[in-house]
């Protein structure tokens, strides 16, 4: 395809309950939201996240669509914890699976690279052993016999990142100080991979917003579905594009304080349009 344009309701229609669902980003840094409100406005259920997480894993655990948990942390950044999470974690209503950082980056690469598991020595005498059921230890082939834990690989049905530009075929850049592993979510993902975008540019004109060869890290053969929708990363931060917005991301994590307090901010935040959440930003 030529032209993989859609919107944010078209992608969450390729997607099914039960699914296991990527979501690139770091914390609060780039997080592909507005694919995670349109997914909050879904009828889907019992969906397992994989995330380096932020405010993605706790929207969707608030609206209680999250079966599982697959993670390294779930921070907001200047919020040490998501709180809506931690409500969820500590109520019980999802299952918990912690990753350490580094073996969640070998568990992504496993998958984009369709092996089974990648080595490493991370996690050898820590609790992750015990908390974590999936992670095992094998012996090396070689003469060393070394024992080493095997990180499984993290396969996903679908994944979703948010990039600063991108074409309308897929080819897509980051501007700000990371890529935050978005191309092995994609990569991890053999089909059902989607993009959102501050903003579609023609294929010519992406180096020249890239400024480096560096920065053009996704191309098309990665991504089945673009959405161009400028400030789809808010609340969190998408630099140059815009920071984070600190106001906001302190009135989504009071709505944790009780039943009510979540019930106003989706009301007001969540349940209604994209082009109506971006208005309503807007004009605070």
């Amino acid at each position: 395809m030529s032209d993989k344009r859609l919107s944010e309701d078209e992608v969450v229609a390729e997607l099914r309950s039960g699914m296991t669902i990527g979501i690139g980003g770091w914390g609060s840094r780039r997080k592909p939201m507005s694919l995670v409100r349109a997914i909050a406005r879904s009828g889907l259920r019992d969906l397992t996240l994989v995330s380096y997480g932020g405010p993605d894993v706790g929207v969707l655990c608030a609206t209680g669509q999250v079966k599982r948990v697959v993670y390294a942390f779930v921070s907001l950044d200047t919020i040490a914890l998501d709180p809506h999470f931690r409500s969820a974690r500590q109520s019980g209503s999802v299952e918990d699976e912690p990753w350490d950082e580094g073996l969640f980056l070998l568990g992504l690469q496993a998958a984009a690279w369709r092996v089974p598991f990648l080595p490493s020595r991370v996690g050898l005498g820590s609790d992750l052993m015990r908390l974590n059921p999936r992670l095992t230890t094998v012996r090396s082939p070689f003469a060393d016999g070394e024992e080493l834990v095997a990180a499984p690989a993290l396969e996903l049905d679908a994944a979703l990142c948010h990039l600063d530009r991108a074409d309308a075929r897929g080819n897509a850049c980051f501007l700000g100080p990371d890529l935050y592993f978005d191309d092995l979510f994609l990569r991890a993902a053999a089909t059902r991979r989607f993009i959102s975008t501050e903003k579609v540019v023609a294929t010519e004109d992406l180096l020249g917003e890239a400024g480096t060869e560096q920065r053009l890290r996704i191309h098309r053969a990665m991504v089945d579905g673009v959405v161009e929708r400028p400030g789809g990363a808010h609340f969190t931060d998408c630099r140059p594009d815009y920071e984070r917005d600190e106001a906001f991301q302190k009135e989504y994590a009071a709505a944790a304080a009780s039943a009510e307090a979540w019930a106003s901010f989706r009301t007001d935040w969540v349940d209604l349009a994209e082009d109506d959440y971006q208005a309503r930003v807007a004009a605070r």
